[in-house]
């Protein structure tokens, strides 16, 4: 159960309901003030969502370059941090992005797993 109040459990759960746009925008108010190594995390799971909502919406040139930049930011975090498990959120979003430059749609969405709450 995720606790009460908490933004980055909320960003998680709509990541997970595939509602991208709505987690970047939860996840985006809780990175802007942020600093230091858990800013970068966060951006790149950020990137992540603006990707896939970018393959929602039909856009492949748009989703290819924000999962890449996603890809990069998170690479540096594997193979967990935060309590998410990065090597496979990036092993994942790997696969879903070379369908997309392989112009086929991913067979499904990876998901964010995490040990800080179920």
């Amino acid at each position: 159960m995720k606790p009460a109040g908490d933004p980055f459990a909320e960003g998680i759960e709509l990541f997970n309901r595939r509602a991208f746009f709505e987690c970047h925008e939860v996840l985006e108010d809780l990175w802007r003030p942020m600093r230091g190594p858990r800013r970068l995390f966060l951006q790149g799971i950020i990137h992540l969502a603006v990707g896939f909502y970018h393959h929602q919406q039909a856009n492949p040139p748009g989703a290819e370059r924000q999962l890449r930049k996603g890809l990069k930011k998170l690479a540096g975090y594997l193979p967990e941090f935060d309590g998410v498990n990065t090597a496979r959120l990036y092993r994942e979003a790997l696969v879903c992005l070379e369908a997309i430059v392989s112009g086929h749609a991913p067979e499904q969405f990876p998901e964010i797993h995490s040990s800080s709450f179920v």
